[in-house]
């Protein structure tokens, strides 16, 4: 399966692998937020599309084109970022027309759990299967200022979906009691992570050691008679690197 990206300038932006370094989660205590592993797989899955070089936004508050002034030392920001919308809204070219298989979209956004202040990501499901002409990704400002983006950060994160299939999607809401094994396995859980933050709270030795429980991490059910990883169970992200189709020929 490919994602084929058809580039439209001659140097579009870069586009790699998601990474799940943010500035924040370094910040943090014991770098702590790396510990969710629902937070690195999703900023990795996926592919960020990189400023190719560092543009400034200021926006007054108007609602007009003119209130929004974007500006770079590069002559060539001009093309990329631009006030379109009005409102607040500044649109980013991505450089390429994105093509997927049949019944696969393009869901850009931003990089997940890249916190920008004062601007926010607009996202869109866009049919890359059908689609001859290329998307945009837009940001709202959230209030009148400045913004920096600088270049390499990501101003697009698109990922695949198959989205068709979403409309035979039912909902189905049960009680825990109507699945037995289930609850089991819940309050298995519930109970042991009681008992380990009240051995962090109270200071044990062996719990503050160990600093925090690693069931999902692991890929392991809590319930101690069942310690086998689950099979489906990822833990690190391994997306390809976009290559030249030459390249990949010449592979092939």
């Amino acid at each position: 399966m490919k994602l084929e990206c058809f580039s439209l300038t001659e140097n579009p932006p870069p586009i790699i692998a998601g990474r799940s370094e943010r500035d924040w989660m370094d910040d943090f205590h014991s770098r702590f937020p790396y510990r969710c592993l629902p937070l690195t797989m999703a900023n990795t899955t996926g592919w960020e599309i990189l400023c190719p070089t560092d543009i400034c936004i200021h926006w007054n508050g108007g609602k007009d084109k003119t209130d929004i002034v974007i500006s770079s030392e590069n002559p060539e920001a001009e093309h990329f970022a631009v006030s379109h919308f009005s409102h607040g809204v500044v649109t980013f070219h991505t450089g390429y027309l994105f093509r997927t298989p049949p019944q696969w979209a393009v869901w850009a956004s931003g990089a997940p759990n890249h916190v920008k202040d004062g601007i926010q990501p607009l996202t869109g499901l866009v049919e890359t299967d059908w689609l001859p002409f290329p998307f945009t990704m837009n940001w709202i400002m959230t209030r009148p200022g400045t913004v920096h983006f600088k270049k390499g950060e990501p101003f697009c994160f698109i990922q695949l979906t198959e989205h068709h299939k979403m409309d035979d999607v039912r909902p189905v809401i049960h009680k825990i009691e109507d699945a037995p094994l289930l609850q089991q396995e819940y309050e298995a859980w519930s109970k042991s992570r009681q008992e380990f933050n009240q051995n962090l709270e109270n200071g044990d030795a062996q719990t503050v050691k160990q600093a925090w429980q690693k069931f999902y991490f692991k890929g392991q059910k809590p319930d101690s008679r069942d310690r086998a990883q689950i099979e489906s169970h990822l833990n690190k992200r391994r997306l390809h690197m976009p290559v030249l189709a030459i390249l990949m020929s010449a592979d092939q």
